[in-house]
């Protein structure tokens, strides 16, 4: 029988399937952060059972942490509290943790895959749904809720029913200031924030294949805004490349040997999926977001839709736009690099070649914040913090800041800010601001014009 992806790597990890029921999944990796394991390590307690494999977890601090002076104590009681049970909790477990100023420590999703922890063909779980970002590599990666993370830790299985299957081809010749970014926020502006729900989407197309690691990430980091369990691509040489090397991936003959493995992962030719769209590479642009979900979203030029769910009132209205309206040359005071979509080397790459010898706008607040600790000494090896710094922006220390009002980096009532972050709803980077959602080149052309531009017209 022909496989998916998705089915070769599903079927490699049922430990048991129950009759008409869900199936018992092995977890390969489990990783954890400091805002969704404290309850499940307590209900561990309460049952008296011990974590079955210590050795196949990794935690990290990444939410709650402030991204100035992390040398010092957490001003925040409920952040220094839940940092502190973070810490207990995996030294009584014997677990691994990169903490605050290790050098390993960064936002969850952006850690793992630099360390090489994420390889393909695995399972991979997180209390935190953007765990799909592991997808990039050929991995079964999805979010869980704090009792399923109880669960791993007793188990190291969980009991999930398998999803049904997706799959989004996108070929064709991206044009010029198009990032992955804005290829996933087309999709999802055309397929809608409920289209993938039930099913888990495997990318394909050339669009995907000439994508870099990094670019890979952004898009399967963004597969949940959909309404998928998770995304996936299926590896190659460029992910192959990208895992050789680091700190925890196989080495030497036991590499090779999992490559040979890991060129299996594929679909094979005519397997079924249970639902199937393509689009055209040529058709996207750089896009935006004008609403109060990630599915709504125009082009950069374009202008927000005159009727339907894309013009909803109540979005509209938090966002105060009307149906109609075009957004280039909207005062923007806050601009946002950074969050486990867009917060690797790569991004601040694309950012700084834009920003270069440029000033940004007197009215704007811009915050640069590296997504881990490697990241940030790269940013520092590669001369980027200079350029950032002689434009008038901010280079943060790491965590997830701005992205969620959950540490210190909070955007002001009313105010607007163009984020690299995966979501845009009400509330999400402080109480009252307004999201709006773009890839980090538009994000630095923002910033430094001050408001919306089309800055397509001055790329070479």
């Amino acid at each position: 029988m022909k496989k998916t992806l998705f089915d070769k790597i599903w079927d490699a990890h049922v430990v048991e399937s129950i009759p008409d029921g869900p199936d018992i999944l092995y977890i390969d990796k489990h990783l954890i952060h400091e805002v969704t394991s404290p309850q499940a390590f307590n209900e561990l307690k309460e049952r008296k059972i011990p974590v079955a494999r210590p050795d196949q977890i990794v935690a990290t601090a990444d939410h709650n942490t402030p991204t100035q002076n992390q040398h010092l104590p957490v001003k925040d009681l409920l952040s220094r509290k839940q940092l502190k049970e973070l810490s207990q909790n995996c030294e009584e477990n014997d677990i691994t943790l990169y903490g605050l100023g290790h050098p390993y420590n960064g936002i969850v999703h952006v850690m793992a895959p630099e360390l090489g922890i994420t390889q393909p063909g695995m399972t991979i779980v997180c209390g935190d749904s953007h765990t799909s970002t592991h997808g990039a590599f050929g991995t079964i990666a999805f979010g869980i809720g704090t009792s399923q993370v109880a669960q791993v830790f007793a188990s190291q299985c969980l009991l999930v029913e398998k999803p049904k299957k997706l799959r989004v081809n996108v070929n064709g010749k991206l044009k010029k200031g198009v990032l992955p970014k804005d290829v996933i926020l087309y999709i999802i502006s055309q397929l809608g924030t409920n289209s993938g729900t039930g099913y888990f989407c495997e990318y394909a197309g050339n669009v995907f294949e000439e994508m870099s690691m990094e670019g890979r990430m952004t898009v399967c980091n963004m597969s949940i805004e959909m309404g998928a369990r998770g995304g996936l691509i299926a590896p190659d040489e460029t992910t192959f490349e990208y895992v050789k090397g680091r700190e925890f991936a196989p080495k030497g003959e036991q590499f090779e040997k999992q490559v040979s493995y890991w060129k299996t992962l594929k679909t094979d030719e005519d397997a079924e999926f249970d639902q199937e769209y393509s689009f055209d590479a040529e058709d996207i642009e750089p896009m935006i977001t004008y609403g109060t979900n990630p599915g709504m979203g125009i082009k950069l030029t374009g202008s927000i839709p005159l009727e339907g769910n894309k013009s909803d009132s109540k979005a509209l209205a938090y966002m105060n736009f009307k149906p109609g309206e075009i957004l280039i040359d909207k005062t923007i005071n806050w601009v946002f690099i950074g969050s486990c979509t867009n917060s690797r080397i790569e991004d601040f790459r694309v950012a700084a070649s834009y920003i270069k010898g440029k000033q940004k706008a007197e009215n704007v607040n811009a915050l640069i914040v590296p997504g881990s600790r490697q990241v940030a000494t790269q940013i520092k090896e590669e001369g980027l913090d200079k350029v950032f710094e002689e434009a008038g922006f901010t280079l943060r220390q790491p965590g997830c800041s701005a992205c969620l009002a959950m540490n210190d980096d909070k955007i002001p009532e009313g105010e607007y800010c163009v984020s690299t972050s995966n979501r845009n709803f009400e509330g999400r980077q402080g109480q009252g601001s307004r999201t709006i959602l773009a890839s980090p080149l538009t994000a630095a052309a923002t910033a430094v014009a001050g408001k919306l531009v089309d800055f397509t017209k001055s790329l070479n």
